[in-house]
């Protein structure tokens, strides 16, 4: 006997915005998987469960969610932001690879949520109004030495960068190393934009040039919009500046 898992992003943690489908979603699901600050923003019935773990447990999260759901339970995996990105769905889909059968069976189904960088550039204006990019500083799952590749390739290509994962207790430099790396690839006057906790009580925007960014601007609650050279600072008197990327394509 099957049942059904879904994988419902919750947003970047503003109640308001989270999706009518996810709410949905939620409404309708029996047991609740997530790590704990996750699980602990739903506002479940007495008949609904909650599974709360630590964040460095997808996998095993994953697998206890499927077996669940393999036993014809209706269960949710709950991820901030938006599940597929950087989050839960791929840890499930990996989980479902190297699986039982049996698992392959279960209705699975992702709900999208906004993500950080979606709601962090809606706070500035439109930074990514052109071609951008995202990626996860964390070398937990992939080694520095691509995410530099990668971050180059980027700066390269001319593209928008939004940067996940910026810095950890276990990650306190990386993020610095990031900058160096763009800073020797890009002027120093291309717009940084750190976001922290985009929609919740404790927001904080901040805008820096690249010349002055810098690691302890940042924290795991953030999210780095970093500028191509085609991105534009609009001042306003007595307002926060506008941060845009024009529609229309760099020159080669």
């Amino acid at each position: 006997m099957s049942g059904s898992l879904t994988v419902i992003g919750l947003g970047p943690g503003n109640a308001a915005q989270v999706t009518p489908e996810a709410l949905a979603a939620i409404e309708a699901g029996e047991d609740f998987f997530g790590y704990g600050p996750y699980v602990d923003r739903l506002n479940l019935r007495d008949d609904q469960r909650r599974h709360a773990s630590d964040n460095r447990e997808e996998i095993s999260r994953a697998e206890a969610a499927l077996m669940l759901a393999a036993k014809g339970g209706r269960v949710c995996v709950v991820s901030g932001g938006d599940a597929g990105v950087f989050a839960m769905a791929a840890a499930v889909c990996e989980a479902i690879e190297a699986g039982p059968a049996e698992w392959r069976e279960i209705h699975f189904s992702v709900v999208p949520g906004i993500t950080a960088m979606l709601a962090v550039a809606a706070r500035v204006g439109a930074p990514l109004g052109h071609d951008f990019c995202a990626i996860s500083l964390s070398d937990n799952l992939k080694p520095w030495e691509l995410i530099e590749k990668r971050l180059i390739a980027a700066a390269e290509a001319g593209f928008v960068m939004a940067f996940y994962n910026p810095v950890s207790k276990a990650r306190p430099h990386q993020l610095s190393r990031a900058f160096d790396v763009l800073r020797a690839h890009l002027p120093g006057s291309v717009t940084v934009v750190f976001g922290r906790a985009a929609g919740r009580p404790d927001e904080r925007m901040r805008i820096e040039p690249l010349s002055n960014a810098h690691s302890d601007m940042a924290d795991m609650a953030t999210c780095i919009i970093v500028g191509s050279t085609e991105t534009r600072l609009i001042e306003r008197p007595g307002q926060a500046p506008l941060v845009y990327s024009p529609r229309s394509a760099g020159k080669i």
